[in-house]
């Protein structure tokens, strides 16, 4: 059985959104499958080029064989940093899709999800030194229960908190179904476990963090006329993108002129799309799914 690395959400709606111009520049934060890339490819001529980045090496098994076409091996909070190296001052479209791969989902090996016996890891980037298992083992009560309900809006999270503390004085929390059994979760409640797996892997890829340092770079290198679309997956980063596009800046501050004008940079195209039905029922996974664009004014 081939594995499916991914499937983008709402990926008609995506591209065509963007408003890909021919020879324009555009940038696809997470390459993930090369979905997205590959449909981006599809729209330029030969003077248009596409860079693609990704953190975790096991993306580079989807390179794309194209000299219009750019791997960056990164996590995309470094994008300023990486367009400045390949000398690309302005963009004309920046794509990013939030959701986690399949293949993390899926790759037992890779601690992502309570389905599967394995180490507890969460690794985007597998150079990375800090795992899941090192956070439950480190992070004081407290810290553990603002995680809790901060990345997983887990309500019982100071009890869940409380129950792993407990539990690692006895013995260390070093794999998937150790968390499970320490946190007192009943396996029947997924959704309880999915928050709880969720949080740990926003804590230890830093997630909020890099999309705030991506979306002021976004803002930044888009050139007049470029477009940003995000595909978002959860409530938290949904609001800090949504906050961003309308204001232009990561408080969410709307600023105005002396008449009354919204100074943001950005003009919004979508405003938090969702999947439609058909396309739930062939990827259930794209039902949490929020589709945003924004526009750099002129």
């Amino acid at each position: 059985m081939v594995e499916i690395y991914h499937i983008p959400a709402m990926l008609k709606e995506t591209i065509e959104g963007l408003n890909i111009k021919p020879d324009g520049t555009y940038v696809d934060v997470t390459f993930g499958g090369g979905g997205h890339s590959r449909a981006i490819l599809g729209h330029l001529g030969r003077l248009g080029h596409l860079y693609s980045l990704d953190q975790d090496s096991d993306a580079l098994t989807n390179a794309i064989d194209d000299p219009k076409w750019t791997f960056v091996h990164s996590n995309f909070r470094y994008l300023r940093n990486w367009m400045d190296y390949y000398g690309v001052t302005a963009i004309d479209g920046i794509l990013a899709d939030l959701g986690v791969s399949f293949h993390h989902f899926d790759c037992p090996e890779r601690g992502f999800s309570f389905r599967f016996s394995a180490p507890l890891d969460m690794r985007m980037n597998q150079t990375a030194k800090r795992t899941a298992a090192d956070i439950v083992n480190t992070y004081s009560e407290e810290e553990l229960a603002q995680l809790f309900w901060l990345y997983g809006e887990l309500k019982n999270g100071r009890t869940i908190a409380r129950n792993i503390c407990k539990t690692r004085t006895q013995t260390p929390i070093l794999r998937t179904e150790d968390l499970v059994a320490a946190s007192r979760i009943p396996t029947e409640m997924t959704k309880e476990l999915a928050r709880l797996f969720q949080a740990l892997r926003i804590e230890v890829n830093d997630e909020m963090g890099a999309l705030r340092d991506m979306l002021v770079a976004a803002r930044d290198l888009l050139a007049p006329g470029g477009r940003i679309a995000v595909l978002t997956y959860h409530s938290l980063e949904d609001r800090l993108v949504k906050n961003f596009l309308r204001s232009g800046n990561l408080e969410g501050t709307i600023e105005k002129d002396f008449y009354g004008n919204n100074l943001s940079p950005f003009t919004l195209i979508e405003k938090g799309r969702e999947a439609s039905p058909e396309e739930i029922a062939r990827n259930p996974r794209a039902r949490s799914a929020k589709l945003r664009i924004a526009e750099k004014k002129l």
